[in-house]
């Protein structure tokens, strides 16, 4: 027979409010006894009850559902953070709905009707686009909406992300500090405000350096081919870098595969740093120096702003950029 709420009641001799809310983890929130959770918890695993989901819907008018919208989801970034998100839903009772866009603003759109049409909860979402004209006008504030990495510096839309600019001209800056001048940007997504703020970095540190007139910017997504056809143009030309700056590790496997053909080696001909974290990155010969980005913290803080917005209808206004960390490995040279 299947358990039900009422039958663990019944043998439990506990009301099944008290049940509910030790099951949703809100014991101390009611402040009940911990040795009864524990004993409310272990009998539940022992005859392996389930929360009745649907119901719990229908009674709250609530799906549990968050709709998570990306750009690319075989990006490794994405990837992860996706991954961070979904651990945090699941700890807090909420399901994620993984919506890809593949850097189509039609497709975002659309993903952002599926969440309205499906009644999800809220909407947490990588934007795409160079402006937020688009995204406000189909807004519906009844639905809550995090933004994640991408931002909209011309709206008031919530959002968490890194401190891209400062990451951009830290990487750089430590390339300028080893002694190099002829430093290749190879920059992502053009419309996309994580790129602008990391090219601004570097070209910021570069200006300061009095390296102005070496400053060289090229490349418009974040893909391995972006990164693989620009070095190779690059190699070919008077421009000959001595350090490249990726602003992402699928540009930055896309360059190495270049410098590798052209007998290039890192960090002896050509230094590297990179921007975002993995772990393969440190079984690459040599480990790459690299910016990594928060990206636990951004998945954890997005996820309790938007949860405070669905439960505690606590208005989500914050605008959060985090900073990044740098890495130092063995790709960069000391000329």
């Amino acid at each position: 027979m299947k358990e039900t709420l009422e039958s663990l009641s019944k043998r439990l001799d506990l009301s099944k409010t008290t049940i509910s809310r030790a099951l949703s983890g809100k014991g101390e929130q009611y402040r009940i006894n911990p040795d009864t959770v524990t004993k409310i918890i272990e009998e539940a695993q022992k005859c392996g009850y389930r929360p009745n989901f649907a119901a719990q819907m229908l009674r709250k008018k609530a799906s549990y559902t968050i709709a998570l919208v990306i750009p690319n989801i075989v990006n490794p970034f994405f990837a992860n953070i996706a991954g961070v998100i979904i651990e945090e839903a699941k700890e807090k009772g909420y399901f994620i709905n993984v919506m890809n866009t593949f850097e189509n603003e039609d497709i975002e759109m659309e993903s952002i009707e599926n969440a309205y049409s499906h009644n999800m909860d809220g909407i947490i979402l990588v934007p795409t686009g160079s402006n937020g004209k688009r995204l406000k006008a189909a807004y519906q504030p009844s639905v809550p909406l995090i933004l994640i990495d991408r931002y909209f510096a011309d709206t008031t839309l919530p959002y968490v992300s890194t401190n891209n600019y400062e990451g951009g001209y830290r990487a750089t800056r430590l390339l300028l500090e080893a002694g190099h001048r002829n430093i290749l940007c190879l920059a992502g997504e053009s419309n996309s405000i994580t790129t602008k703020e990391r090219v601004r970095g570097y070209q910021d540190a570069m200006k300061e350096f009095g390296n102005e007139g070496n400053i060289n910017v090229k490349g418009k997504d974040f893909s391995l081919m972006n990164g693989y056809i620009e070095t190779q143009i690059c190699l070919a030309s008077d421009y000959q870098p001595t350090a490249i700056f990726s602003t992402s590790n699928t540009i930055l496997l896309g360059a190495m595969k270049a410098l590798k053909e052209n007998k290039r080696h890192i960090p002896e001909q050509v230094s590297m740093v990179s921007f975002d974290d993995n772990i393969f990155l440190d079984y690459l010969e040599p480990a790459i120096t690299r910016v990594i980005q928060p990206i636990q913290e951004i998945g954890i803080i997005a996820f309790d702003m938007i949860q405070d917005e669905i439960e505690k209808k606590v208005k989500a206004n914050r605008q959060i950029l985090l900073s990044p960390e740098l890495i130092i490995r063995n790709s960069v040279r000391i000329l």
